[in-house]
């Protein structure tokens, strides 16, 4: 991997993640390749489904950050990195992701959105009238 972490560095990390985790359920397979599928996840933006096969497989990476996430492991993981820090309180955020919104999230009113010209609009005939078109007067027969 591209990661510029040395060998030293990763078994810190991993070392300070088993620290983190729970002590109950399944433990994973290899907690390095795991990191490691998730700083690619992060730093090279893409979907869980376009992670690499050497990951193993994507559906299995995500069900187990999920897991991960929801027991409060990765805020234990932060912190006992942010501890064993030197430089920690010069760090204002840890951790950043981006989500860009759609354009149509953006809270604009739909529709359409070409308005005709005053010039044309007074040219053409009107699609509708609110007088009627003719007057009919009642036959006095009736």
């Amino acid at each position: 991997m591209l990661t510029r972490m040395t060998d030293e560095e990763w078994d810190f990390a991993v070392a300070l993640f088993r620290a983190a985790r729970s002590r109950r359920g399944d433990k994973g397979n290899d907690d390095r390749k795991f990191l490691e599928a998730l700083l690619y996840f992060s730093v090279n933006n893409v979907s869980w489904r376009a992670l690499p096969k050497e990951f193993g497989n994507w559906n299995s990476v995500w069900k187990r950050f999920w897991r991960l996430s929801q027991s409060g492991t990765f805020e234990a993981f932060f912190q006992l990195l942010a501890e064993r820090s030197e430089t920690a309180h010069l760090v204002q955020l840890f951790d950043s992701t981006v989500a860009r919104a759609h354009i149509s999230a953006a809270g604009a009113k739909g529709g359409r959105t070409v308005k005709r010209s005053a010039a044309r609009a007074a040219g053409s005939r009107q699609k509708s009238t609110s007088k009627p078109t003719s007057k009919v007067s009642r036959s006095a027969s009736i």
